[in-house]
């Protein structure tokens, strides 16, 4: 339960920080890009 949080609250952030890289600036898409890395990373060590 608590992963499906997680892993959709991630989501949201993502979907967030590319919105802001639309309307505000385009270093919001950093954001994005350590979220991504996270999301892999967590995909391997199960982390």
């Amino acid at each position: 339960m608590l992963e499906r949080v997680l892993r959709g609250i991630a989501g949201f952030v993502v979907l967030i920080s590319l919105g802001l890289a639309q309307v505000h600036s385009v270093n919001w898409l950093i954001l994005t890009a350590i979220m991504g890395l996270n999301l892999f990373q967590s995909a391997f060590t199960n982390w």
